[in-house]
């Protein structure tokens, strides 16, 4: 979920907010497909083909009808909720006891693996002609458009793309918690968002390799830093969302108040060498 939130929020700086409903597709998707007696890695893909559907109506949206990123987020997760609510055919799907790859003793290592495998995935792709369009529509539209490139095309790929990649953690977390529910997309982007900017304060992004990383690190960080809040006695676990909102806006704040720290600092010696300098000059005067 990470990397698909790190697709849209850093490479496209678009402010996709069909994450919240894709999650709960993916997820939705998941279920009643395993309920249903398929595999559930045909489950993940099929999974994951709804949140592309789902991000490519979005990036149309914005593209080709001409509406607001925010606002085309706003609608695509506004209807993915009935959608999804249709998929499942009732507030939560349950698939408790039904075996799946993710329910198993061996979870953490096979998640490891899927995530690794998706980052490199995502990491080759970044360095294809497609991948280096993305990346150029994010930082300058209209440079990429001199070159005869289509952002329109490559804005639908990258929000495709991410919220496919959002679909199948939802596929995979329905499958580890053994349900899937109606709410369960709530807040995701503000979570993937938090994983984003903690794994960049700690790793950086110099390249697509180091970003990438980033997020996936950024993600870990921030589940350890939820579970040790919740340690506190003071909060209880319906704090969740009030916590991941705190993390998220200090992690947006502090960069900034330690780039304007620096500045300050900077400035501050600069006057102090120019004083020291008019000074010397002066005495050299008299």
């Amino acid at each position: 979920m990470a990397l698909g939130v790190y697709i849209t929020f850093r490479i496209l700086d678009f402010p996709d907010l069909t994450v919240d409903g894709s999650f709960t597709t993916g997820g939705a998707i998941a279920a009643v497909m395993i309920s249903n007696d398929y595999s559930p890695w045909l489950a993940c893909l099929a999974a994951m083909a709804g949140g592309m559907i789902a991000g490519a109506c979005t990036g149309l949206l914005h593209t080709k009808g001409k509406i607001n990123g925010l606002l085309s987020g706003i609608l695509m997760m506004i209807a993915l909720y009935s959608i999804n609510m249709r998929i499942l055919g009732a507030p939560n799907k349950s698939i408790m006891g039904m075996d799946n790859p993710f329910s198993g003793e061996h979870v953490m290592v096979l998640i490891i693996i899927v995530v690794l495998v998706f980052k490199i995935m995502l990491d080759l792709f970044m360095k294809t002609d497609i991948g280096l369009a993305l990346r150029a529509t994010g930082d300058n539209k209209r440079m990429i458009r001199s070159f005869g490139a289509n952002t329109d095309v490559t804005t639908i790929v990258g929000v495709s793309l991410s919220n496919g990649l959002v679909a199948l953690s939802g596929a995979f977390i329905a499958q580890q918690s053994g349900f899937a529910d109606i709410t369960m997309g709530i807040g995701m982007i503000v979570i993937g968002l938090a994983s984003v900017i903690i794994g960049e304060a700690i790793l950086g992004a110099r390249t697509v390799f180091w970003a990438t990383l980033a997020a996936v690190v950024g993600s870990i960080i921030y589940r350890i830093v939820v579970a040790l809040a919740l340690q506190v006695e003071w909060f209880d676990t319906s704090d969740l969302k009030l916590i991941t909102a705190v993390i998220v806006i200090i992690a947006l704040v502090f960069p900034t108040m330690q780039r304007s720290m620096k500045q300050k600092s900077l400035a501050r010696k600069r006057t102090e060498e120019l004083m020291r300098s008019t000074g010397q000059q002066a005495k050299g005067g008299m």
